[in-house]
């Protein structure tokens, strides 16, 4: 009796273990059917082998993007991250002029955004899509910003994107908010963006290096980049800058540089005063000496850029 029992108690908890109810499932595989076309039915069966990741919610709230910048920069711009991305060019020049000439892109920008995102490729991610998109989506911590629309619409998308690509969704890994490839597309980039370029009718994130960096490529063409123009220009604040207005969250050029100029910023060197532009507040460290005591210590201070 006592071995029926253990056996029924271990039965019971293999199940639990195989199904999870998320609150708002069914509301959520209902818009989806409704928006994406997807199959109610089947949406549910792949949320009930999704799991509530604690560990996902805890990395929410305290993102590595979030760091000012004297913090960040040194996380990524290493000496090894840099000499990855010499070799990195070195080994797929051919890839990389052909995806530049052809997106009309500056080739070391998609070097550079692929190194920062995974190393080249070396860290992609660890955690299971379905389970960090399911848990922001259904879980999203209390961090003054809510988000989990955009994390159910991404749901949403990455079930799509399984349907169009084939990808064995119960099993495909990324971060732990759900970006997925060399370099990090979120599902709906990767059904917009990615692209097809080593022509074997797959457009493979992963294992196609043509794939990923084409489809780096078409990002950046997509969203307007001019090749062989600045990225960032020092800004000159005056003391009457409008500091409350730079975003720390949209960086969209949503201003021109001459209302930008108006506000208090200007270039160094001078841009388009019609260019579109976007102004970054970068906090970086430096060191005061202390005549009387000879002590040094860091203090923060603010660069703007345009």
């Amino acid at each position: 009796m006592k071995r029926i029992l253990v056996l029924l108690a271990v039965s019971l908890l293999s199940t639990s273990c195989q199904a999870q109810e998320h609150p708002g499932a069914e509301a959520f595989a209902a818009r989806a059917a409704e928006e994406y076309g997807l199959d109610a039915a089947e949406v549910m069966d792949l949320l009930a082998s999704a799991r509530f990741k604690q560990s996902i919610v805890d990395a929410m709230t305290r993102p590595a993007e979030a760091k000012p910048w004297h913090e960040y920069r040194p996380i990524f711009l290493t000496d090894k991250r840099i000499e990855g991305g010499a070799e990195f060019w070195r080994e797929h020049r051919d890839l990389i002029e052909e995806a530049a000439r052809r997106y009309e892109v500056d080739p070391e920008y998609i070097v550079a955004i692929i190194g920062v995102e995974t190393f080249y490729g070396r860290i992609t991610g660890s955690y299971r899509v379905l389970d960090a998109l399911a848990t922001l989506a259904f879980y999203y911590p209390d961090t003054g910003n809510d988000r989990s629309d955009f994390f159910s619409r991404e749901l949403m998308q990455f079930i799509a994107l399984g349907n169009e690509e084939s990808l064995p969704l119960r099993e495909v890994e990324g971060s732990y908010a759900g970006a997925m490839g060399l370099g990090q597309f979120m599902p709906s980039s990767y059904r917009e963006y990615a692209v097809d370029l080593d022509g074997d009718g797959r457009r493979d994130l992963w294992g196609s290096l043509a794939d990923v960096i084409g489809s780096v490529a078409n990002y950046l063409h997509r969203h307007g980049w001019q090749p062989g123009q600045p990225v960032v220009n020092r800004a000159l604040a005056s003391t009457a800058a409008a500091f409350g207005e730079i975003s720390t969250r949209d960086f969209r050029p949503t201003q021109t540089v001459a209302e930008w100029q108006a506000k208090g910023f200007t270039s160094s060197p001078e841009l388009d005063p019609d260019l579109p532009a976007a102004v970054m507040k970068l906090t970086e460290k430096e060191r005061f000496t202390c005549l009387e005591h000879g002590a040094q210590w860091p203090r923060p201070f603010g660069r703007a850029e345009l």
